[in-house]
């Protein structure tokens, strides 16, 4: 009688031990097909979320400050000052940059790193552009102020006067004369070299052998004598430096990758210099190449030739 009711008890027991095993194993299949079905559903997403492409990120980011610092020049322009010639000439050279940029498709970090070195420059030279009106603006402030007192005080020294009032335009001029060297009349030719020797101006690219690019030092009677170089940077429809393609580093995370270098002994008065950019065994191709002129890293000037 006992071992039929442990049996009568046994069955029911082993029923719940079997509910509740299948009920875990269940549970367990389920967690499992879930994680596969995450880990598939995070690869689409992944296949469909491609990484941004770094450097025409920075293109952009570069384009934008260049268009804020093209708008600070034409704030600091409108100052009117003696320097509104030199602000033009460096808008001008912004314009350029973001020509050039945006001709740029699928940039290399190294010309993302120089496009950024080149913004920097120009906004630091704007800097200090603009402190120099500042200064200038200040000192004629001060100056006014004092002719102003000694009107009042000394109406009739008239000399004393016009002497401050030339202190004054002295003053102007030396800042204006202090200034660093600029370049102007930037030009690029194309050649034809016949077999006498002779060379040829051309517009075609099948005749083209070699450019010549050339510019002017403008002449600066306080500015230093001696030896000067600049730098020509010649790029092709693929934003390709043509010529030595050298890398050259100034410090401070500063480089520049040029085509050629131009070297000339400068005496304080205008020179005209130029290079040659010989075209290799493939020559020169139909389409459009950019000239930048460099001065150390700074670029100073830029032109363009298309070759039909």
């Amino acid at each position: 009688m006992k071992k039929q009711n442990k049996i009568k008890w046994l069955k029911p027991f082993l029923a719940i031990v079997f509910v509740l095993g299948v009920g875990a194993a269940v549970v367990v299949f389920s967690n499992e097909s879930a994680t596969n079905e995450n880990e598939v559903k995070n690869e689409v997403v992944a296949k469909k979320n491609p990484v941004v492409n770094r450097e025409l990120s920075e293109q952009v980011n570069i384009l934008d400050s260049l268009n804020t610092l093209k708008e600070a020049y034409d704030i600091a322009i409108q100052e009117k000052s003696t320097l509104s010639r030199e602000l033009e000439l460096e808008r001008k050279n912004v314009e350029n940059l973001m020509l050039l940029i945006k001709a740029s498709q699928n940039p290399t970090a190294e010309q993302i790193k120089i496009y950024r070195n080149q913004l920097f420059d120009l906004k630091n030279s704007l800097d200090s552009k603009v402190s120099e009106i500042k200064k200038l603006k200040f000192q004629n402030k001060n100056l006014l102020t004092e002719i102003e007192n000694q009107n009042v005080v000394m109406y009739q020294q008239k000399t004393e006067n016009d002497t401050l009032v030339s202190k004054q335009k002295k003053l102007e001029s030396t800042l204006k004369d202090a200034s660093k060297l600029s370049l102007s009349n930037f030009k690029v030719i194309a050649l034809r070299e016949k077999s006498s020797g002779k060379e040829l101006e051309t517009t075609k690219a099948k005749n083209t052998n070699k450019l010549k690019i050339s510019f002017t030092i403008n002449g600066n009677a306080v500015a230093k004598t001696g030896k000067r170089i600049y730098y020509v940077q010649v790029l092709d429809q693929k934003n390709t430096v043509l010529g030595d393609d050298k890398l050259i580093e100034f410090g401070n995370d500063k480089a520049l990758v040029y085509s050629f270098i131009v070297a000339t002994d400068f005496q304080g008065k205008s020179v005209n210099v130029y290079g040659i950019l010989n075209g290799d065994e493939n020559q020169f191709k139909k389409g459009t190449y950019f000239v930048n002129y460099f001065d150390k890293q700074e670029i100073v000037g830029n032109t363009s030739i298309t070759l039909e």
